[in-house]
């Protein structure tokens, strides 16, 4: 826990003002909450977090930039919100750009915030942070937001007490659930019993694993590890297909973010892949990529297949699936991309 009061902190960030505020934080051992924190009052205004009226009143804002990242990439998609509802202990906005699963359990911490950019220009963002203060969701206001019906959300959810100060408690990290892990055999029965991804998860923890555990237990017909080239290769595979649509799901414990459609553009510079196109920006650290993993998991339809990238702590990064239409089988062009990517053997995988 910080020591920092508020005004330390706007003391210190006047001598950094053109550092980006999460390095600025980690840097001075803050959480960016509490940086965002310590100007409510001065361009920042504290909100009470309420998905349900967020997701209610941004379709009136019009053209936005919806925000979600980990420490290894950030996914950032332009366009409405549409659909969205929410309930205590989750929340799903279906657009045809902005695509999100919310769990709402993460998010303690709300905030407009606006800032003076060097232009003289007024940006608009709001900001939502976990019991860490880490950030779980952002959105930007771009020049053809409506800018009556974002202060008048802003208004609505502005909270009563506007506190400078954000206790940031540090997640304690959870031990792998008690009890034996289940056996390659249970892992491969129950694997291929799936009949839709989304269940994934559920046997994972049932079966008391990880995902890099099943993945090195369940064998190759099912899962095996690609080279730390992968990622780089699919992505320029998919933008050399320009009628291939693909899936890019980022997301941290507050957020899942999804991308549909083909890649226009992946360019390296230096550690970072960049995506750059109309609707959607990317930007991954392959340098942060310790493991990669082709997929598959049976559906009723059929299996999918998938690339997953983790860190050195086994913390999934990003997945990439090809984009199917609804009750039809995963295109074979997809199938071919991914099957394509070096393998690494596996006994040097983990």
């Amino acid at each position: 826990m910080t020591t920092h009061t508020p005004e330390a902190i706007r003391d210190l960030r006047s001598a950094n003002t053109k550092m980006r505020e999460r390095d600025f934080a980690r840097i001075h051992r803050i959480s960016e909450a509490e940086l965002v924190a310590a100007y409510v009052g001065q361009g920042n205004t504290r909100l009470v977090v309420d998905i349900a009226a967020l997701l209610e009143g941004m379709p009136a804002c019009g053209e936005v930039m919806a925000l979600t990242r980990n420490e290894s990439v950030v996914h950032e998609k332009i366009g409405p919100f549409e659909k969205g509802r929410a309930s205590e202990h989750s929340a799903i906005v279906l657009g045809e750009q902005i695509d999100l699963r919310i769990f709402p359990s993460r998010w303690k911490h709300g905030f407009a915030v606006e800032k003076l950019s060097e232009e003289g220009e007024v940006r608009r963002s709001l900001q939502f942070f976990d019991g860490a203060g880490e950030a779980v969701f952002k959105i930007h206001a771009r020049p053809a937001t409506d800018l009556v019906a974002w202060q008048a959300l802003v208004e609505r959810l502005t909270a009563p007490e506007q506190s400078q100060v954000v206790v940031a408690m540090p997640y304690a990290e959870k031990d792998q659930a008690a009890g034996t892990p289940a056996s390659a055999e249970e892992l491969r029965t129950s694997w291929d019993q799936l009949t839709d991804t989304h269940q994934f998860f559920g046997m994972l923890k049932r079966l008391n694993l990880t995902r890099i555990q099943a993945m090195n237990m369940i064998g190759e017909s099912h899962a095996w590890p690609v080279s730390s080239e992968a990622t780089a290769s699919l992505l320029q595979g998919a933008v050399a297909q320009p009628d291939l649509s693909i899936m890019v799901f980022v997301g941290n414990p507050g957020c899942i973010q999804i991308h549909s459609g083909p890649i226009k553009s992946a360019t390296p510079m230096g550690p970072w892949l960049n995506v750059l196109d109309e609707t959607f920006h990317m930007h991954l650290r392959l340098d942060h990529i310790a493991q990669a993993w082709v997929v598959r998991k049976p559906t009723d339809r059929g299996h999918v297949t998938s690339l997953e990238c983790y860190d050195a702590e086994e913390r999934l990064i990003v997945q990439f699936f090809g984009k199917r239409v609804e009750g039809h089988d995963e295109r074979p062009a997809w199938r071919a991309l991914t099957e394509s990517l070096p393998r690494i053997p596996q006994s040097t995988a983990a």
